[in-house]
């Protein structure tokens, strides 16, 4: 897990953009020309990623999934059995908790998955494993708890060992399947919804799409998105890598 983190920080950016300018300045009297084009493309990846008009370029071509309409929720108890809702990282050791939290996007998560719960009255079932494989509590605790204390919902389901998306979705359906569990509401981000999906229908459950946290919205910034700002460079980086885990996925799990 560990090796796996640290090759995928080096390859991705910004850490392979960054790796490209030490290499532009490491190579920059023996081979100008090379040094040169590493320069231009780190730079340049690192400009682009911080625009928020490529992020919401970039979004709207990943983000496919419709979003599902309020009017449907009372009605999901009738077409589906359980909700789901899966792990984005913690704040480790944050002072004003004394403790692990649920990450941001997990809060998001969390946040619409318990108006979907209180709406449909749909059993919950949280999914994510430990702090880089070995340290608890597991994310789907950290939800379960902060979805009780929070929100006002019980989670009846935990699935505490999964550390990727397509761990998500078989340890999940190890899980429901033995409880009746046929088909799941699927809560994510807009942007990982699809591969998600892919994940849970190669697992076997039946899926209902309830994507939220959109990127590929229309922005009104002044410039019109054309000037640097740090969000979208965390922004572009979420959608690279989500772009990268889609090609990898059907590679590495098989064809759907």
């Amino acid at each position: 897990m560990f090796i796996r983190y640290i090759v995928k920080q080096l390859i991705l950016p910004p850490g392979g953009l960054l790796l490209l300018l030490l290499a532009g300045w490491w190579l920059r009297r023996r081979f100008p020309r090379l040094a040169a084009a590493c320069f231009v493309l780190g730079f340049g990846g690192l400009w682009v990623m911080s625009l928020p008009v490529v992020v919401e370029w970039s979004a709207r071509a990943l983000e496919t999934e419709a979003p599902l309409p309020e009017s449907r929720w009372p009605e999901l108890a009738r077409q589906a059995d359980a909700i789901v809702v899966l792990g984005a990282g913690r704040d480790v050791d944050d002072p004003g908790w004394g403790g692990d939290q649920p990450g941001f996007m997990a809060i998001e998560r969390m946040r619409y998955a318990a108006r979907l719960a209180k709406a449909s009255d749909l059993p919950v079932l949280t999914s994510g494993g430990l702090h880089f494989g070995v340290r608890p509590p597991s994310e789907a605790a950290l939800m379960a708890d902060s979805l009780a204390r929070d929100f006002g919902v019980e989670v009846r389901w935990r699935e505490e060992g999964s550390r990727t998306t397509w761990e998500n979705a078989r340890d999940s359906a190890a899980i429901l399947r033995p409880a009746g569990v046929r088909r799941v509401v699927l809560v994510t981000q807009a942007s990982h919804m699809p591969r998600a999906r892919w994940c849970f229908e190669q697992a076997g459950l039946e899926v209902i799409a309830a994507p939220m946290g959109f990127m590929g919205t229309p922005n009104e910034r002044p410039g019109g998105g054309w000037l640097p700002e740090s969000r979208a460079v965390w922004q572009s980086g979420v959608l690279l890598n989500e772009a990268v885990g889609r090609l990898v996925y059907p590679l590495a799990y098989g064809q759907p």
